[in-house]
């Protein structure tokens, strides 16, 4: 399984970087882990923000091929468990998906044509997180999916 994560913004936090490089030390038994940067636009006026999320978007698609399966992590997006989560790994693997792309969108969140992209659209949870956060939170998730999957100890 290839896993690209799709993320506006770099971690600048050591301890996030840290954590973040824990799991992609770990995940590569299961799975081909690619974190791909896109920088994010600052917006000076609220009335441009349709714009430059439609900018970051054109730049999110074009890392991501035709047959990839998107999971875009929105606000609105369906919450699962992490027993849920790793169904959802499993059963994309067993339906022959080669390939996922998780997109986390800016402090803006995503385009429309994004979101429209979405296969899936996932909320990691109620709360809101900074996007660093939620990078090394997924990450975290990815792997622990994978522990599941392959029954292994880990997750309680």
């Amino acid at each position: 399984m290839k896993i690209k994560i799709i993320a506006l913004g770099k971690i600048k936090e050591k301890f996030l970087k840290d954590g973040i490089d824990e799991f992609l030390k770990r995940l590569p038994p299961y799975a081909s882990v690619e974190i791909i940067e896109i920088p994010a636009i600052e917006i000076k006026d609220e009335n441009l923000i349709c714009k430059v999320l439609e900018q970051e978007g054109e730049k999110i698609l074009s890392h991501i091929k035709p047959q990839t399966f998107v999971i875009t992590l929105e606000i609105k997006g369906k919450m699962l468990s992490s027993e849920e989560f790793a169904q959802k790994i499993d059963e994309l693997t067993n339906d022959g998906v080669s390939e996922i792309a998780f997109v986390i969108g800016s402090s803006c969140g995503l385009s429309k044509t994004v979101s429209d992209r979405a296969d899936f659209k996932m909320s990691l949870s109620k709360m809101t997180f900074l996007h660093q956060f939620a990078r090394l939170i997924l990450l975290e998730q990815i792997y622990r999916a994978f522990k599941i999957i392959k029954g292994e100890t880990y997750h309680k």
